[in-house]
């Protein structure tokens, strides 16, 4: 009796057929591994990255408004091209100090001697936003580099060793996340009189790392189990090596990701800070101190409030595209989901190579 052929047709031949429908899942695998063959981790991160819309229009936007505050007003001893500086008083320009930046109008787009316009004073407010510009990103920039310095060790040194040591450090932070931020960064300020731009940042730095530890904590316990931590043990390699040549490379992800977005959140946090009084106080200028300093002349003279304002909208939602952008580009299981082109394109030379 003649066995009857199957009729399965996934099975022809001894050769396994993808069922009907999956041909372009597989044709957008075969693509994905055709562009990232070859690459290293660097690369295909950057490669990402790269890709992502969001991510690079807000970095473009974000290094055009540090362009402007550096080369506006200049930095330290070196001039910039604009007239004015925060500490100049020339006399008012108007009797309101209107911006004399106008977009649209009979003279068409127009920039003026005060594009901001001038405080009762005659304070120059273009001057004072850029030289805030500059104290707020320097704020954050320490902050980062703090706050992340601090969880990266607490996190490893509690995931790795675990333990009586795990306990401590771990218990401790919650007893800093139960405490509002605001709260112990304006009590520090207070204490220690923080009112200058290194020491607002220092403040906030040493208070902002609990959340960056928690994670780098839950990466170490994850990946001192695998393979190559136990090999590197066999090896006779000490502790400190382990950490971090082998496990602390492995969650550079988390770590950039979560501290763009810490330094997002330490720009509303400072701003907070100054609205309060308890941030960058005067002489000195930040974005926070700006908004402070004239939230009672919203309705009078509101140029005075609101360019403050939208520059730090501006500037913590580049910092949170760019964190998007990171996060996407280091997670491995993002995929890009290639455009319809492509797909055709990928699926004639797959039928040419098969003819």
């Amino acid at each position: 009796m003649t066995t009857p052929l199957p009729t399965n047709p996934g099975h022809v031949s001894g050769e396994t057929v993808a069922p009907e429908g999956s041909a372009e899942a597989g044709n957008e695998q075969s693509l994905e591994q055709k562009e990232v063959a070859g690459l290293s981790q660097g690369q295909i991160v950057r490669r990402r990255f790269f890709r992502h819309k969001g991510a690079m229009v807000s970095l473009f936007v974000l290094i055009l408004i540090l362009l402007l505050a550096v080369t506006s007003i200049g930095i330290g001893p070196i001039r910039g091209w604009y007239t004015w500086t925060p500490f100049d008083r020339p006399a008012p320009l108007n009797p309101r100090g209107q911006p004399t930046l106008s977009l649209w109008g009979e003279g068409g787009f127009t920039i003026g001697t005060h594009p901001f316009g001038q405080d009762e004073v005659g304070r120059d407010m273009f001057a004072a936003t850029m030289k805030g510009i500059q104290n707020t990103m320097v704020v954050i920039i320490v902050l980062g580099l703090l706050a992340t310095t601090l969880g990266i060790v607490i996190g490893a040194v509690a995931g790795y060793f675990g333990g009586w040591a795990d306990s401590i450090l771990m218990r401790f932070t919650d007893m800093i996340i139960i405490v509002p931020l605001i709260l112990i960064a304006a009590v520090a300020g207070f204490a220690f009189n923080a009112r200058g731009v290194f020491s607002v940042a220092l403040v906030l730095g040493l208070f902002t790392w609990t959340g960056l530890a928690r994670l780098v904590r839950a990466e170490f316990l994850a990946l001192r189990e695998r393979e190559f931590v136990d090999a590197a043990r066999v090896g006779g390699a000490s502790s400190t090596r382990i950490i971090f040549k082998h496990i602390l490379p492995n969650t550079v992800g988390v770590v950039v990701v979560n501290t763009t977005l810490l330094m997002g959140a330490g720009i509303l946090t400072e701003a907070a800070l100054g609205f309060l009084g308890f941030g960058i106080q005067p002489p000195n200028i930040s974005l926070g101190s700006l908004i402070s300093q004239y939230q009672g002349a919203f309705t009078t003279r509101p140029w005075l409030f609101v360019w403050p304002g939208f520059f730090i909208v501006v500037i913590v939602l580049c910092i949170q595209f760019i964190g998007d952008g990171l996060r996407d580009a280091f997670d491995p299981r993002q995929k890009r989901i290639p455009k319809q082109k492509d797909l055709a394109a990928s699926a004639a030379r797959t039928s040419q190579d098969k003819a």
